[in-house]
């Protein structure tokens, strides 16, 4: 599957379930192979440069929490999920966040 369809594929099945694109983590040629099928797919999303192709993905939890998802743009279905409390600062989400990432790409570096 091209990455352009799987990545319109991913975004159109989470907000299907509520969940909100908030970022994208990508590798260079993914971005390329990309922007070459659909100019404007990646218009206002923040994209940050990585070894892996993956999306970031929120929504409000119960509770007053609010849920983060770590999609792996994979054709092989492979996510990581945290919940946030809503006293939680934004430095301790970021840690959490960073922790998930390096778990991600331990993940695909095993495989």
């Amino acid at each position: 599957m091209k990455k352009a369809d799987l990545f319109t594929e991913l975004v159109a099945t989470y907000a299907k379930h509520g969940w909100q694109l908030k970022s994208v983590l990508m590798k260079p040629s993914t971005r390329v192979e990309i922007i070459s099928t659909d100019t404007a797919l990646l218009d206002s999303i923040r994209i940050e440069e990585a070894s892996v192709d993956a999306l970031w993905f929120s929504r409000p939890s119960h509770e007053k929490r609010e849920a983060w998802e770590l999609r792996l743009m994979a054709e092989t279905q492979y996510a990581l999920f945290e919940t946030f409390e809503a006293d939680e600062t934004e430095e301790q989400r970021d840690e959490a966040r960073r922790e998930m990432e390096a778990r991600l790409r331990e993940y695909v570096s095993a495989r």
